[in-house]
């Protein structure tokens, strides 16, 4: 279990599904939902399965990212946000870098062709099935972690 003191000094990366689609969220120290604080070191197998899929879309990056992070965005900051988002993955970063108590991600990057959650492997889809996103990740430019089950 991922304790508080981990979920603030760590960017834990952690995922959730939404229909047919999954997100995936780099924490940048803040607060995970419970579904995911369980999942300890199974996160690391969830991570590596993903950031080994082959390229399969190309990418649509939020055109209101500067806006939101208030700066210029770079290539660096960019890189593995479009990485993650050419295996089919809705791509979410922290709002607020290591403020715990800040519950707010950001959309930085989505898909062009989603990975459909019906293709995961079923010992994968078991350790994100229990981390949901009820609303239309299609429509949306941010969420909180209050807006997971």
């Amino acid at each position: 279990m991922f304790t508080d003191i981990q979920q603030q000094t760590l960017d834990i990366d952690w995922f959730f599904i939404n229909d047919n689609k999954i997100g995936f969220v780099a924490s940048g120290g803040g607060k995970l939902p419970n579904s995911v604080t369980n999942l300890d070191e199974k996160i690391g197998v969830i991570s590596s399965y993903f950031r080994n899929l082959p390229d399969k879309s190309k990418v649509i990056i939020n055109n209101k990212l500067e806006e939101i992070k208030g700066s210029t965005i770079t290539e660096n900051y960019l890189s593995d946000f479009v990485y993650m988002a050419k295996r089919g993955l809705y791509v979410f970063d922290k709002s607020s870098l290591n403020n715990f108590s800040d519950l707010n991600y950001h959309l930085v990057v989505k898909p062009e062709s989603p990975l459909e959650l019906e293709k995961l492997p079923s010992d994968i889809f078991q350790m994100i099935n229990k981390t949901i996103y009820t609303g239309n990740i299609e429509q949306i430019d941010s969420i909180t972690i209050n807006d997971i089950q």
